[in-house]
């Protein structure tokens, strides 16, 4: 194509779009000049809108309806106001109390005072609650962006819950509302407790276990769907019985799990019968009893058990 044609096409285009913009400014020219045609493009535009938002179409049905609001728990909404960041939780066995930002993979290696090492490390988010559990039997829960900052060592676990002064942390963990737990006494009795029950608002925290004279809230154990329990005193007797033969409480002193003359519980454990019970030794050796294996050590609730199968660990306990 020569030039001179195309220099025409671009005229022509010029043109047309020449005479489009005349033609519109004639109309406007009019509008402006005509209260009477004013009036009819604006009910034109009514009418259009109205069309287009009536009850017959989609967008102006009605989407939403008329109803009570709806009741709202106030933790609930207390959450939903928190910047959700994950945190490592560490209770130093002296009792000092901090949240590190993330999920370290190695709390042990933080720093602590002379004389003073890691005694729990919880992986939790900063929306969590946490449930710390007492030697005494009481439960303190304390929310997950409250911690006292992981800059320093920590401050006094007493500063943020009102604990007896005999009495110590037993245990800490992230709460769940729909998880259940053994819990027990060193001196071998306990029962099933649901972690919603444990949840406490004030610094006093809640009653859960009633222990008496030396013995102390030993174990909280997940059931993790299990259906047996397995107990090893300190006389290093072993028993195996069904959990159902534990009851559910919401608080109290619990019955009686194992017999002894002397001492008390050292372990326990809550495992699948049908898949046997299993243990590891001080040097990482994996150690696992079968069902039709374990019926030396099978009993009711409330008996003494059996001295421990060969193998198991000289410190009584599950995890050598």
């Amino acid at each position: 194509m020569r030039l001179r044609s195309l220099r025409k096409l671009e005229e022509f285009e010029l043109r047309r779009e020449f005479d489009a913009l005349t033609a519109e400014k004639a109309e406007k020219e009019a509008l402006l000049g005509s209260d009477d045609r004013q009036w009819a493009a604006i009910g034109e535009e009514v009418r259009e809108v109205r069309e287009k938002f009536s009850k017959k179409t989609k967008l102006g049905r009605r989407r939403t309806r008329f109803a009570d609001a709806p009741n709202r728990n106030l933790d609930d909404i207390a959450v939903a106001l928190i910047e959700k960041e994950p945190v490592t939780v560490v209770l130093s066995q002296k009792g000092f109390l901090r949240g590190m930002k993330g999920h370290l993979a190695d709390p042990a290696a933080l720093g602590f005072r002379e004389g003073d090492k890691l005694k729990l490390a919880i992986h939790a988010m900063t929306t969590d609650k946490l449930i710390f559990l007492s030697t005494g039997g009481r439960a303190f829960t304390l929310s997950g962006d409250k911690l006292p900052s992981g800059r320093g060592q920590g401050e006094p676990m007493r500063l943020a819950v009102e604990m007896e002064d005999e009495d110590d942390i037993a245990t800490g963990f992230v709460a769940d509302p729909e998880r259940q737990r053994l819990l027990v006494s060193s001196d071998g009795s306990g029962f099933v407790a649901s972690e919603a029950e444990m949840v406490s608002g004030t610094r006093k925290g809640k009653q859960l276990v009633n222990v008496s004279g030396s013995a102390r809230l030993a174990f909280a154990v997940t059931l993790s769907g299990g259906d047996m329990v397995a107990i090893v005193g300190e006389n290093r007797k072993l028993l195996v019985f069904p959990l159902a033969q534990v009851p559910q409480m919401a608080r109290g002193k619990g019955v009686r799990l194992q017999r002894y003359k002397d001492g008390g519980v050292s372990d326990v454990k809550v495992f699948k019968l049908a898949e046997g019970l299993s243990w590891s030794d001080s040097a990482g050796r994996a150690f696992l009893r079968r069902e039709d294996e374990l019926l030396e050590w099978r009993g009711d609730r409330a008996q003494a058990g059996r001295l421990v199968p060969k193998g198991f660990p000289k410190n009584n306990k599950f995890t050598g």
